[in-house]
């Protein structure tokens, strides 16, 4: 059982409902915190809670979606980071305990993961950046940058919610500076690109479905 982790981090909106959603019923249950898409606002978001409430000797497990760089990738498949890079820093490791007690529960193999500073919307970019990760998200660079300074202890497990096979809408301009994502850009990129929007909106359910039934798989009792 997974009941020593205390903390799960996840983004706001349909990512942080469809973990509550698998932790309904469950005996034992962590707190649920959602945070904003991308490192600046999260760094904002994370030092403000800290004055608040600082973070002590915590067990941290961050969720959420993520862009497959891998071809053999597919949207749904589950990915346990090792560590994160980003551009011109260093290597950053998740906790090795508690990755290695996660990565045994669900049969997982610990990968190398790249947070980028804007969405990675197509195809041909994620596959040239496939070099530097096995996925990219925008926030897993900053979390762990963030807790190194804390004597908590963070591990990162996402699901795939758009891989290589194709392009999704260019969303860059859809989040506000806070990490919010705003309906009418959201929109209108969507407008823009019909079938890849059709693509995103196919692939965020499949992989909201996938991190429900991982956060539920996680936290049941065994």
């Amino acid at each position: 059982m997974t009941s020593f982790i205390s903390t799960i981090l996840v983004p706001r909106g349909a990512e942080y409902q469809a973990v509550c959603r698998g932790l309904r019923g469950k005996t034992v249950t962590p707190e649920v915190m959602p945070i904003p898409v991308g490192r600046a606002a999260l760094t904002r978001h994370l030092q403000q809670l800290q004055q608040q409430r600082p973070f002590q000797a915590q067990s941290i497990l961050v969720l959420g979606l993520c862009g497959g760089l891998d071809p053999a990738l597919r949207v749904g498949d589950r990915v346990l980071y090792r560590d994160c890079l980003t551009t011109d820093r260093p290597a950053l490791p998740c906790d090795p305990a508690l990755t290695d007690h996660i990565a045994t529960r669900l049969a997982l193999q610990p990968v190398s993961a790249w947070t980028s500073d804007r969405v990675i919307w197509s195809s041909q970019e994620k596959i040239a950046l496939a070099d530097r990760g096995t996925v990219v998200d925008m926030e897993g660079y900053g979390l762990l940058e963030f807790f190194r300074q804390t004597d908590c202890t963070l591990a990162t497990l996402r699901i795939v919610s758009d891989d290589t096979a194709a392009d999704i809408p260019d969303l860059s301009t859809a989040f506000d500076r806070e990490g919010n994502l705003q309906p009418l850009p959201l929109a209108w990129g969507m407008v823009r690109r019909p079938v890849a929007a059709l693509r995103l909106v196919r692939g965020s359910l499949t992989g909201l479905k996938a991190l429900e039934a991982v956060t539920s798989q996680l936290f049941a009792v065994s």
